[in-house]
């Protein structure tokens, strides 16, 4: 049984998750997009106890930590060092987050303490920071050689979808979705033979109805009720994409929100 939101690489070495502690509110949601839309698997994290405890459960992670929330500078400096010196978090790799410009802060986190993954000055504005990070990112190899973020949904009740093939109505269960296509479970539904094309078929997500066409591309070896839809970019309304894209941002997050923390 899979976990809701439980992120895959689609095939090989899977990408680094990663964190954004305590994100600026205005670059936030912008920043998250862009970051999952390009590939990478990326959570927000507003507790930076709890944080400890989940990257020492994912220690090949990056964590990027805005040092203008929560805690004072040398608060944030001696948990930094901390994360950096824990045996379970000392592979996590850390960049800093802040519109402070001052260049004394900016060298001890730089050269003195040596984060890894750098130090982002927001005041550059959503689009240079979100450069810098994307940067940052690919030199970390933290994508993998995934090509898109796949979200498992099998315990998800609301995400479902349902289609008609020569009057006969079939309604499935989706497992996994990403922007390029789903698993889904059909049952009774017959070999359609590769490339088939499925005709609106109606994606149910939390609530959003998306029609679309899909491609059968086949079944599961190992269930025969298990069919693999893949989408047609160019028929996939702008709309849609960005919907189904919203749905998987949700699943990773309400994952790692859920997570049982000892």
């Amino acid at each position: 049984m899979s976990v809701t939101g439980v992120p895959a690489a689609e095939s090989g070495r899977e990408g680094k998750k990663i964190f954004l502690l305590y994100p600026h509110s205005v670059i936030h949601e912008e920043m998250l997009n862009i970051l999952i839309m390009s590939g990478f698997e990326t959570y927000t994290l507003r507790d930076h106890k709890r944080a400890v405890k989940i990257l020492e459960m994912f220690p090949n992670s990056i964590v990027f930590i805005n040092i203008d929330e929560r805690n004072s500078e040398k608060e944030w400096e001696k948990y930094i060092r901390s994360l950096m010196e824990n045996q379970k978090t000392k592979t996590v790799r850390i960049g800093i987050l802040s519109y402070n410009q001052d260049i004394g802060l900016m060298q001890k986190y730089l050269m003195e303490i040596s984060v890894p993954c750098g130090y982002v000055q927001l005041k550059l504005g959503i689009g240079e920071s979100t450069k810098i990070i994307l940067s940052a990112l690919e030199a970390n190899e933290a994508r993998g050689i995934r090509k898109n973020i796949r979200a498992f949904c099998e315990d998800d009740n609301n995400a479902n979808l349902n289609f008609k093939i020569n009057n006969i109505y079939f309604k499935g269960k989706i497992l996994d979705i990403s922007s390029a296509g789903l698993a889904v479970r059909v049952p009774g539904i017959r070999d359609l033979g590769s490339n088939s094309v499925i005709r609106q078929i109606q994606l149910l997500l939390h609530g959003v109805h998306i029609m679309t066409d899909m491609i059968f591309m086949g079944k599961r070896r190992d269930n025969n009720e298990i069919c693999i839809l893949m989408f047609d970019p160019g028929k996939l309304e702008q709309k849609y994409k960005l919907a189904i894209h919203q749905f998987i941002k949700q699943s990773l997050q309400r994952y790692i929100d859920q997570l049982k923390i000892k």
